[in-house]
């Protein structure tokens, strides 16, 4: 079946997924107030277009973290990817490869991150910050061994939100499905009624992170450090001031604090008060189409982040519904890119928008 849009494809993902899986890929916390304003926000926000520019060799290719990408956007790390095709992370980094952008690897990977990293392209890696420090450590000592080019801390997962689409399920995970790369036990898989296993193991496993914690990482890596979970200005600036290579804006894909103030509506506060700054500065949360891509551009992004969109196309086909998912939003960028006027991506940093009541 051709899927002209992301939407063709998160409908053909629903329809496979079983309702469980489903609701712990689409799902938020709480009333789920956030993950809805995500998209909202980003609907509410409008681009000026530029008319009369030479568009001879216009491009959408970007430098991500400070390397060549296809377009200014990087793969969203995304847990037990096996969940949602038997492939799983293999499937969705070979389609990140291929359409030439970067792949985040996520700690909760189904798929051990040698593995993955060694299916090439450029992988990152993403980093829970575990109760044992040490264990934490060990993580990103072997991703920058295997090959990894960054290390993406989340910072805003001290604990997992409460998703209520899971208490209600009472959801665990698949005796077929694990944490891949550490030993956690069986506690991700017993199922109890009005309880989240998969709660119930980070909570165990996981610790809440702190500037320390961000300091022993830059320590332990020669690899730039991005801190994923950024939303308030003052935060932002004391990451620059810890010398960290880049931060994403993000509330997590409206998944923590159910409440907490889409990253769109943070993002351009944020890159004005990093004006100069030499790290960069990512967007994550709603991205949904090519045009999103270059509101987050106008506002003062270096790229985004995609998550859910790649793995619709993953439950969808596999390793070429995950490519067809990048593809698409390749095509919607190069057409809003040079629709807008712009030649580059630098040149879609420049212009302005407006914020439309509706």
């Amino acid at each position: 079946m051709t899927h002209l849009c992301l939407d063709d494809l998160e409908r053909a993902a629903r329809t496979v997924l079983p309702g469980e899986i489903w609701d712990f890929l689409a799902g938020g916390s709480g009333a789920e107030a956030s993950l809805e304003a995500n998209r909202a926000a980003l609907e509410r926000i409008f681009v000026i277009p530029r008319m009369l520019r030479d568009l001879t060799g216009a491009t959408g290719e970007a430098e991500v973290l400070g390397r060549p990408a296809a377009v200014p956007m990087a793969v969203a790390p995304v847990a037990y990817q096996r969940l949602f095709h038997p492939e799983g992370e293999l499937a969705a980094a070979r389609a990140a490869r291929d359409a030439g952008v970067p792949y985040t690897i996520c700690t909760l990977s189904s798929v051990p991150l040698e593995e993955i990293a060694a299916v090439g392209g450029r992988p990152w890696f993403q980093l829970y910050w575990l109760r044992d420090e040490k264990r934490s450590l060990e993580l990103v000592r072997r991703a920058e061994d295997a090959g990894c080019e960054a290390i993406v801390f989340t910072v805003d997962v001290p604990w997992m939100g409460r998703r209520l689409r899971d208490l209600r399920n009472g959801f665990a995970l698949p005796d077929s499905v694990t944490a891949a790369n550490f030993d956690a036990g069986d506690a991700a898989h017993r199922r109890t009624r009005g309880q989240s296993a998969v709660a119930e193991h980070t909570a165990r496993e996981f610790a809440p992170a702190t500037w320390e914690s961000v300091e022993a990482v830059r320590a332990h890596t020669d690899l730039p450090v991005v801190l994923k979970g950024i939303l308030a200005v003052e935060d932002a600036t004391r990451a620059v001031d810890a010398g960290v290579g880049g931060i994403v804006v993000s509330n997590h894909g409206g998944r923590q604090l159910d409440s907490a103030v889409p990253g769109i509506e943070m993002l351009g506060e944020i890159a004005a008060a990093l004006s100069g700054w030499d790290g960069e500065v990512l967007l994550d949360g709603g991205i949904r189409s090519g045009g999103d891509i270059l509101k987050a551009l106008a506002l003062g992004a270096s790229a985004v982040l995609v998550g859910r969109p790649v793995m619709w196309g993953l439950a969808a086909g596999g390793e070429d519904g995950a490519r067809q998912s990048l593809e698409l939003l390749a095509v919607e960028f190069r057409n809003a890119l040079g629709l807008a006027g712009c030649d580059s991506v630098s040149a879609a940093r420049r212009l302005g928008t407006r914020v439309l009541s509706r």
